[in-house]
């Protein structure tokens, strides 16, 4: 799956389908996905009901910056996120411990 696919379909289906297990997450992320299947995405958790948006939307409070080929890799083996970042493929601003939640946000989406 590329990140059109999860952010501009199946995520905000999912978000709408259970939006109190989406405000779990408690969080504002913002995706910038480089290449031809990339984009920029925000995906604020926090509001009622939680929402996808195109382009950068809010206050993020982690942003994650990746290639487009390395965020289908992680999306298709979530391992592979940190074996990523260590590789200094993925950048990581803001709070890093919501960065480790991505799994749960994937799996989410991704469902």
């Amino acid at each position: 799956m590329d990140a059109k696919t999860l952010f501009d379909e199946k995520m905000p289906k999912a978000l709408a389908k259970d939006p109190e297990k989406a405000r779990e997450l408690n969080a504002i992320y913002m995706f910038k996905v480089t290449g031809a299947r990339g984009g920029t995405w925000t995906v604020d958790c926090k509001t009622d009901p939680p929402a996808v948006t195109v382009g950068e939307s809010g206050t993020a409070e982690c942003t994650i910056e990746v290639a487009d080929g390395d965020f289908e890799s992680m999306l298709a083996d979530p391992q592979m996120g940190m074996q990523l970042f260590f590789q200094g493929k993925i950048k990581i601003a803001g709070d890093p411990v919501l960065a480790t939640k991505l799994s749960n946000l994937f799996g989410f989406g991704a469902g």
